[in-house]
């Protein structure tokens, strides 16, 4: 079974004060993109270094996920850690992800310049950084999602097939 992680670092939502509408988005493009059948290992945790650090390890290296999906934490405020907790647990940053998703946010807010998301490979899986809100989630995705599923071939991990109708992966001809 292909596992997807999907984290909402969230002191709010993680303390139940607020619903966490940005990971539901995350699941729910997830759904819409994908074709091949996969289960999604869903974590909403507080914005602390430590934990986001220990739950990227857990999906990544114990439950077996080969994307993990981040939500929330990319600003510049102090509690804003989740870009550092990335960087601690991949043994390689895709900087190339941050750079495109600021890219097309700015397109549409000039705040897109504060966002600090990124992306990097531990072992098999993939970790992608993005904004806390529900459009720009989805906005995002909408750009980066297409070099997801051969990036993943590339760290070996499973073939991820897309639902062409809703979005295209692309993968170089053999």
């Amino acid at each position: 079974m292909i596992k997807i992680g999907v984290i909402t670092a969230s002191d709010r939502a993680s303390a139940g004060i607020y619903e966490d509408i940005s990971g539901v988005a995350i699941q729910e493009t997830m759904s819409d993109y994908l074709k091949s059948e996969h289960e999604i290992v869903y974590r909403c945790i507080p914005d602390n270094q430590d934990t986001i650090e220990e739950t990227m390890m857990e999906l990544c290296d114990r439950e077996g996920c080969c994307l993990v999906v981040t939500t929330g934490g990319t600003g510049p405020a102090k509690r804003d850690v989740t870009p550092e907790a990335t960087e601690n647990v991949c043994e390689k940053m895709m900087p190339g992800f941050g750079e495109l998703m600021r890219q097309v946010s700015l397109k549409y807010v000039p705040t897109a310049i504060l966002s600090r998301q990124t992306a990097g490979i531990r072992g098999k899986s993939l970790i992608i950084n993005l904004p806390g809100k529900p459009k720009s989630i989805r906005e995002c995705l909408d750009a980066v999602f297409p070099a997801v599923p051969y990036c993943i071939d590339l760290i070996e991990g499973p073939y991820l097939e897309c639902n062409e109708e809703v979005i295209k992966a692309f993968r170089p001809k053999q």
